[in-house]
């Protein structure tokens, strides 16, 4: 197979649909696309009904094209990352993996523009995360939730309002940011660094301001993080977690008993922001980003310092925090409902906790005058006079 013919194929897949964001190629299935969260099958000349070992197996080395240290980690791993480009009309980020002997692909299709928060229609707080100067800041979610875009974002806007160094770690690059007010240096894992910890090492020794680091992904990632929050670095980064609990846990997690206390006090003192996503089926097709916002308070700090308890837990400091811009995932479900973006079922299926949600979205049919409950038309009925002499005949509710 030569590069021409894989563009072909690639570029079909992407034109068969209107909002695609993965491709999918898998032995016995036909090639496919994600498109608004379902996998779309995609027609192709000369067709393919069910791809076979060998097809996979083509189009993955064309994808690897004979580079060295993808083909080893291939086989040494089952698995490798890298990304393709076809000419200046679309960028993916690729993941190659082996299964039951065959090769499977994904493809994420990267967006070539770099979208502004208000594009994304983000929450005013985010431009106050844009003013940070040090500390952490972690936007976290599943794989596909929109981290690398809203990361993106944020860096953008930084770009246009700072004269500052940035640096990037990614795996790999997938916004491209132009120098405009700030100087971006952007690596990227296997061809400028071999692991994030190392990138990460480095880059306290290149003069940044503000550093992305693609992904928290182990404990000394998380260490050097931290030691470059604490001497006056920006840090940037995900995690794949689903909520702000969650992601103190994660974190917590990563480091031994004996060392918990230290690293929850550097930890509280560090930590500026906490964005979780979740995508959520939009009303009338697409997708809906609900976003939870936990910043940085003294009741914050406190919880993250001894432990949540009762009356202090995240969800409980994020609601009381709402006038600040914070919100909470059952938050963000009632008021996406409440502006028709998404439905009663998508609600409380993406919710956090589905009592509170279920409470707050029977308010919002109430304001607009629906019906909140199946029981209708109650109506007294008396009964048969059977409660005694002298005793008024006992009442009975009744449903017509």
């Amino acid at each position: 197979m030569q590069n021409n013919e894989l563009d072909y194929v690639l570029r079909t897949m992407l034109d068969s649909q209107n909002d695609v964001s993965d491709l999918n190629i898998t032995v016995g299935k036909p090639l496919q696309v994600e498109s608004s969260g379902e996998l779309v099958p995609v027609a192709i000349e000369p067709a393919v009904e069910k791809l076979t070992p060998f097809q996979s197996e083509q189009l993955a080395l064309n994808l690897v094209g004979g580079n060295r240290r993808l083909t080893e980690d291939l086989i040494r791993t089952g698995s490798c990352d890298s990304s393709y480009s076809i000419g200046d009309s679309a960028r993916f980020r690729v993941n190659i993996f082996s299964q039951r002997g065959n090769y499977s692909i994904v493809l994420r299709k990267l967006n070539t523009e770099i979208p502004t928060l208000e594009q994304l229609n983000m929450p005013e707080v985010f431009g106050k995360m844009a003013k940070e100067k040090t500390g952490l800041l972690l936007v976290t979610g599943a794989t596909g939730s929109g981290k690398s875009t809203t990361l993106a974002a944020l860096l953008n806007s930084i770009n246009l309002t700072k004269s500052v160094h940035i640096v990037t770690l990614e795996d790999p690059v997938e916004f491209v940011h132009p120098h405009r007010k700030a100087t971006f240096n952007q690596r990227e894992m296997g061809t400028d660094f071999d692991s994030f910890a190392s990138g990460l090492r480095a880059a306290l020794r290149q003069a940044p301001k503000v550093i992305l680091v693609g992904e928290m992904r182990d404990r000394e990632t998380v260490e050097l993080g931290l030691s470059a929050a604490e001497t006056g670095h920006l840090v940037v980064s995900t995690l794949h977690t689903i909520d702000a609990g969650q992601t103190i846990n994660r974190i917590l997690g990563m480091f031994d008993l004996e060392e918990q206390d230290q690293i929850r006090q550097r930890l509280a003192d560090t930590l500026r922001w906490v964005v979780c996503q979740r995508l959520a089926p939009k009303v009338g097709g697409g997708r809906h980003a609900l976003l939870e916002i936990m910043g940085n308070s003294i009741r914050t700090k406190d919880s993250i310092a001894q432990g949540e308890s009762d009356g202090k837990t995240f969800y409980e400091i994020i609601e009381a925090s709402s006038t600040f811009g914070w919100k909470h995932f059952d938050m963000a479900c009632i008021s996406a409902f409440e502006q028709n973006l998404i439905t009663e079922e998508t609600a409380l299926l993406y919710c956090s906790k589905r009592g509170p949600c279920s409470r707050g979205l029977d308010d919002v049919k109430k304001s607009r005058g629906d019906i909140t409950t199946d029981v209708e038309r109650l109506s007294m009925k008396k009964g048969d006079g059977s409660g005694g002499s002298g005793s008024p005949p006992p009442l009975t509710l009744k449903l017509k």
